[in-house]
């Protein structure tokens, strides 16, 4: 599984293995800003997309957007499980209602089901 996570704060792979998420079959990479975004979605091409709302320059929020956008027109493929993972609940319901598959705060992030298939 694949796994793209821009987070600006807090390391994210570090937080999933401290919480015993098995990282065999998973290739992690984290951004800690949304420059080149779009760029960096379509070569990693990630299975698991994770936003968090509140990061530079581009908030989560507005990337989710553009990405839907981006797949509606055909010029990206969208990734099979989109994650809003902000600390803050209303941020999360922001990103549900734009599109999200799943919102979850930030530190419960290793106890989603994605993690166990």
């Amino acid at each position: 599984m694949r796994v793209l996570a821009f987070e600006d704060s807090y390391d994210i792979e570090m937080l999933l293995r401290e919480a015993g998420v098995n990282f065999s079959d998973i290739e992690f990479h984290q951004h800690w800003n949304t420059k080149d975004c779009y760029e960096r979605i379509q070569e990693f091409e990630p299975d698991v997309l994770l936003l968090d709302h509140y990061i530079p320059p581009i908030k989560g929020l507005d990337v989710l957007k553009g990405l839907l956008d981006l797949v509606a027109s055909g010029q990206l493929t969208r990734p099979e499980n989109i994650i809003g993972i902000s600390s803050s609940e209303s941020a999360n319901q922001d990103m549900m209602y734009a599109g999200a598959d799943e919102v979850v705060v930030k530190f419960r992030l290793p106890d989603l089901e994605v993690w166990k298939k």
